[in-house]
């Protein structure tokens, strides 16, 4: 019985963090060290995935509703050693399928088990329902907050949402743009001590800093991964630490072969 694919969700409270940029050169990095990779675009109103990588996919998850395409034809290889399942913008029906349609995507989905290390899902920013769909179902959440005032706000809140309302406690958190570590390591104690005081038995982990660095916004200029355009830069040396950490995290759980554990919780939890 093979060992499924660690599945972990890029989330934030807020948007204008830089999640799907730590998304993209995550997913970068950790092919890159020889896992295989996939990134789901899962902001189905916002998707941008597309944009930071510079490429346009022919087609996108919307396909394997409306179309009947199969999920081989809407998976998009990237020059990075990843492959990408874009969400063209303005597709919001995600919220409002059907049963049968949630039945219709888990069995697309499916063939991802045996050919991935990493599922890698590209949340929208904020609490809502999609965002929720998503996290609730995931092995790992990697949380990420900037320094901004809003920022540590909206992240406590999306945190409280998802253990008050679903019982997810365990969240690892990035801290991004940062002036340096101990900026980061402060942004990260705020959010621990408000999560500590008032929402009992959440596990917050500090997963990585990045700092701020000229190189992130050129790379989004020239819609290249910082990590892959920039090797040597700040900002890449630290989000190659964060790769290290997201592969020592535990091994995702047996599933009978498949990912259909992901997926099926989704489901049942969304009934």
């Amino acid at each position: 019985m093979a060992t499924t694919p660690r599945v972990f969700t890029v989330t934030s409270g807020k948007g204008g963090v830089g999640k799907t940029n730590i998304a993209v050169n995550l997913a970068c990095q950790l092919a890159g060290a020889g896992n295989r990779v996939c990134l789901l675009d899962a902001d189905f109103g916002l998707a941008n995935v597309d944009v930071l990588l510079g490429v346009t996919p022919p087609k996108d998850i919307f396909h394997l509703f409306q179309a009947r395409t199969r999920l081989e034809d809407v998976l998009y290889p990237t020059a990075y050693g990843f492959s990408i399942l874009p969400a063209g913008s303005g597709f919001n029906r995600v919220t409002e399928l059907k049963t049968t349609e949630r039945l219709e995507l888990l069995h697309a989905l499916e063939p991802l088990a045996d050919r991935l290390d990493y599922l890698i899902v590209d949340t929208a920013a904020g609490a809502g329902e999609t965002v929720l769909y998503f996290n609730m179902a995931a092995q790992e959440r990697l949380l990420v907050l900037c320094p901004e005032p809003t920022s540590l706000a909206d992240a406590y809140a999306l945190v409280k949402t998802l253990k008050v309302t679903h019982g997810v406690e365990r969240f690892r958190v990035c801290v991004n743009m940062c002036q340096n570590e101990r900026q980061g390591k402060q942004i990260f104690a705020r959010l621990y001590d408000a999560c500590d005081q008032f929402l009992s038995g959440v596990s917050l982990d500090l997963a990585g800093i990045i700092p701020q660095d000229s190189v992130v916004r050129d790379a989004v200029m020239k819609q290249r991964p910082f990590g892959s355009l920039y090797p040597k830069s700040e900002a890449s040396r630290a989000i190659a630490r964060l790769a290290q950490n997201v592969g020592k995290w535990p091994a995702a759980r047996k599933a009978g072969g498949n990912i259909q554990f992901f997926w099926k919780s989704l489901l049942m939890r969304n009934q």
